[in-house]
């Protein structure tokens, strides 16, 4: 399974930017099954918490797995011909 490291970069900038339903999007497409679980309870808490304090925690939990996943994923990517290939 390969993991796009572009996935985590329009992640944060969806959820900085409040772009929800890109960020719907992007959970539905991205091959990071934790990332995709993150978006879906973060955008669930989101529209149907009441409780202010869920939402800015899964929205801190969301943020989190961001920046864990982009410190430990390599800053390239194996292309189908095998090369790596900076991004």
């Amino acid at each position: 399974m390969s993991v796009y490291i572009a996935d985590y970069d329009k992640a944060l900038y969806f959820t900085l930017w409040g772009q929800w339903d890109d960020l719907l999007i992007l959970m539905v497409r991205t091959q990071d099954d934790f990332l995709s679980k993150k978006i879906e309870t973060f955008l669930h808490a989101y529209h149907y918490s009441s409780d202010d304090q869920q939402v800015m925690t899964m929205h801190h939990n969301l943020m989190h797995y961001i920046d864990h996943a982009m410190l430990h994923t390599p800053s390239y990517t194996m292309m189908d011909e095998g090369q790596p290939t900076l991004q």
